[in-house]
């Protein structure tokens, strides 16, 4: 038998690992509805100018999420999510040609999901010593967000007088700002870009868990190491294994209803 060949009988046995178990997750389809952009310093010169203006896609730049217990329901953690996001959009003075505007903006939620209770505090030899809270909050299950980029769904724009109703953003993280390419324009004396988007988005609480699996057998990789370009796969054997796309030689059913659901933006683009 060759030496890299693993004896597959030897290996089907139970073994334990250390993984993550969901406690609990759900999902969620939010329509956000006159959220505010922020604009870059020339696309707010351009939006100021501007006879219109309309946006094209918005696209999430990161999540941040905080889990803490509820002292009225035991067991439950309240998940608080605050998504940043960059939108691209356009604005039009006259019949001249449209000018491209960028812009951030910022939606905050909570989840209440059960976390469970765990009472032994994990630590690892990998983890350096940590600030007092940090240290008082480490029995805490982990918050999972997987988010996809929003869908804008309509666009308008407001004179400079604000909405006494309004949450007025008075910092970015630094992480987010430098982001764009230009500082955001944040005072109120100017025209304000609104946007409602919609996101699809499922929120989970793990935590760390040791269970016993059966094995059968070792993963191993099975391609060969290339280091040069020479070597990659054959296209046309690449090619061959890709089924013939016959649905895509017919009339879709509802072509423009499939167009609208696909949300198909990029904002390289």
């Amino acid at each position: 038998m060759p030496e890299n060949t693993i004896n597959a009988a030897e290996t089907r046995q139970p073994v334990s690992i250390h993984t993550q178990q969901i406690t609990d997750s759900c999902l969620d389809k939010d329509c956000i509805e006159d959220l505010r952009v922020y604009l870059t310093e020339s696309s707010q010169a351009a939006l100021d100018g501007a006879t219109t203006a309309r946006a094209r896609c918005c696209e999430l730049l990161f999540a941040d999420v905080d889990v803490s217990p509820l002292n009225y329901k035991s067991g439950y953690h309240a998940v608080d999510i605050t998504f940043y996001y960059r939108v691209i959009g356009d604005t039009i003075l006259g019949g001249t040609r449209p000018t491209t505007i960028t812009g951030f903006a910022v939606f905050a939620k909570r989840v209440v999901l059960c976390g469970g209770k765990n009472r032994a505090k994990a630590f690892s030899s990998a983890e350096p010593v940590t600030c007092p809270d940090a240290l008082l909050e480490s029995n805490l299950p982990v918050g999972i967000v997987e988010v996809l980029d929003p869908m804008i769904l309509s666009a308008k724009v407001r004179e400079a007088a604000s909405d006494p109703g309004e949450k007025e953003l008075t910092e970015v993280p630094p992480a987010i700002a430098d982001c764009f390419d230009e500082p955001l324009v944040m005072d109120e004396d100017h025209k304000r870009l609104y946007v409602t988007v919609g996101q699809f988005s499922t929120v989970r609480l793990e935590r760390d868990t040791q269970i016993t699996i059966p094995t059968f057998e070792y993963s191993a990789p099975t391609k060969e190491c290339c280091d040069d370009e020479e070597c990659e796969e054959d296209p046309c054997e690449l090619f061959s294994r890709i089924d013939f796309p016959m649905r895509a030689f017919f009339p879709e059913s509802r072509p423009c209803e499939v167009a609208e659901t696909r949300g198909d933006c990029r904002c390289g683009s």
